[in-house]
């Protein structure tokens, strides 16, 4: 499964947070824009909002996410986004949407004013089912269900594919020797474009600069024009970092080509390439390819599963492909990538698959799989021996002190309150705990009882967490009753630091007459009782 949390922007948010995304989404200059769909279709944005990225109406940053109304329930098939930053998507109904930087005309509604909210791209797209969108830095591509594909904004490079270098303020049909193909996958680098189409041709347009066209040449393309040196090859994938290009073939082979100033082609040298060459020859067959038009990091998977990584890595350049511990090319963007931002509109599926922690936490109290039951205040909990005598001395003692044959099924509890030794036994699964201060009282007892020194840790945890001037005192005597020497001077500091108010409660007056007293000593020695 892709863990998102592998993207630092994602710590922002909470764990329950985190387990409704289905799709998401971080970009910006700095990897510090997100934007994310829950399983409900709803969609949420936070960040620096650089140039009103985020679309929620204002220019203000949040690290609360938002959620962009007009957007939810529009089930959004496909994103990608410029450096302004802008942003582009479609929807599966083929609807495209932008918003964001907009001094390029990239949001393609005729004007340079920036779009403060996600409005539908209509010129020429009102007709067309979209199914696919890419950015480049200043520039959009939208590719039609048809094969047609039509580009806008920046072209000083001739990157929109119109045959001028005039920028183009709407979406427009990039013809020319596109005119009678049909594009299936397209991708863009900073102010370069490529395409594929359904015969497995590659087609480039724009800056060529570092031959990332891969024409053979450095010369700027002002039209679609065909990657001869693939000739023979069918491409079913294509990829676009800041100034480099990858192809994959229906065989599984992989070719590369433009800028290597990073060792981004993963020719084992920092060389630039005019014209495609083929790389990681001597691995088993690639199943897929990644790349950003932000970053000058490659990756690649293999059938197999295996995850390959090179170019700029975390600021070293990595000149040949490096294998990685990775599950997917996603986690090498996540970590590695500069700036960390995803290579695609991210899908999150959640697997069935169980850990072996998870697993466990799953079957504490299930009544199918148990061999033992503890009965407490009249309520019985499910648990399994082994799991008890391997995580537990107190339970390894007390079952060796048994033979098989008269172990019983019942075990009673009648020391403990139902609350309290459900919560030991669950962390016992768990290594967690979920009690109020005034329960975990009497799960510290527990602890102090059983030697858990761990498990006494956390109720001291809970309980320092959860003390108020109603309860204090009556943790303070139980931090005394069960020896919690660390647990006992914070309560103290807290009872002195709130005397007035606390010693205003039943607890205060209720408390042990030697403990009240010993208190009233040890707080008139503090000052605490001058007035």
């Amino acid at each position: 499964m892709v863990d998102v949390g592998k993207w630092p922007i994602f710590t922002l948010l909470s764990p329950q947070e985190i387990a409704s995304i289905r799709k998401a989404c971080v970009f910006g200059t700095s990897a510090n824009e997100a934007i994310y769909i829950t399983h409900n279709d709803e969609v949420f944005v936070f960040g620096l909002n650089c140039s009103n990225c985020l679309g929620t109406g204002d220019n203000q940053s949040t690290i609360v996410p938002k959620k962009l109304e007009a957007l939810c329930g529009k089930k959004i098939s496909s994103l990608s986004y410029g450096s302004g930053p802008h942003v582009v998507l479609c929807t599966e109904d083929g609807e495209v949407y932008a918003w964001g930087h907009n001094g390029y005309s990239q949001l393609g509604n005729g004007t340079t004013n920036q779009g403060i909210t996600p409005l539908q791209v209509c010129t020429n797209l009102l007709v067309k089912k979209v199914v696919e969108v890419a950015c480049g830095s200043h520039h959009s591509m939208a590719l039609s269900f048809d094969g047609d594909l039509y580009a806008w904004g920046y072209n000083n490079c001739g990157q929109v594919g119109s045959g001028s270098t005039a920028n183009q303020p709407t979406p427009r049909r990039v013809s020319n020797c596109l005119q009678c193909k049909m594009v299936v996958g397209i991708a863009c680098g900073q102010t370069s474009s490529m395409a594929v189409v359904n015969n497995g041709e590659v087609y480039g347009w724009g800056y060529n600069g570092n031959g990332q066209l891969g024409l053979g040449n450095n010369g700027n393309q002002l039209t679609p024009c065909r990657v001869a040196a693939l000739h023979g090859v069918c491409i079913l994938q294509i990829a676009c970092g800041y100034a480099h290009t990858l192809a994959l073939t229906d065989e599984g082979l992989l070719y590369a080509w433009g800028a290597n100033t990073y060792g981004q082609l993963g020719t084992g040298n920092k060389s630039n390439q005019l014209s495609p060459v083929q790389i990681m020859m001597e691995k088993e067959r690639v199943v897929e390819i990644a790349a950003c038009h932000s970053a000058h990091t490659s990756a690649a998977k293999t059938q197999s599963g295996q995850v390959y990584m090179w170019g700029q890595c975390r600021g070293q350049s990595v000149i040949f492909p490096h294998l990685t511990h990775f599950a997917c090319t996603d986690d090498v963007f996540a970590c590695f990538a500069t700036p960390a931002v995803m290579w695609r509109l991210l899908s999150v599926e959640h697997e069935d698959f169980l850990t072996v922690a998870e697993s466990l936490k799953k079957e504490f109290d299930s009544l199918e799989t148990s061999d033992l039951k503890f009965r407490v205040d009249g309520k019985y909990i499910h648990v399994h021996k082994a799991v008890l005598k391997i995580r537990c001395e107190h339970f390894r003692t007390m079952f060796q002190s048994y033979w098989n044959e008269d172990m019983k099924e019942v075990i009673e509890i009648d020391q403990f309150s139902y609350p309290v030794y459900r919560a030991f036994l669950e962390y016992l699964y768990t290594d967690s705990v979920d009690l109020p201060p005034e329960d975990a009282i009497g799960l510290l007892d527990l602890a102090t009882s059983y030697c858990e020194n761990r498990l006494k840790k956390l109720c001291q945890h809970i309980i320092k967490r959860g003390i108020t001037v109603e309860n204090a005192f009556s943790l303070l005597s139980a931090a005394v009753r069960y020896d919690a020497e660390d647990l006992e001077e914070f309560c103290f500091k807290f009872c002195v630091n709130h005397l007035t108010e606390v010693t205003q409660t039943t607890a205060f007056w209720q408390m042990d007459g030697p403990l009240l007293k010993e208190f009233i000593a040890k707080a008139s020695k503090c000052g605490a009782f001058k007035n």
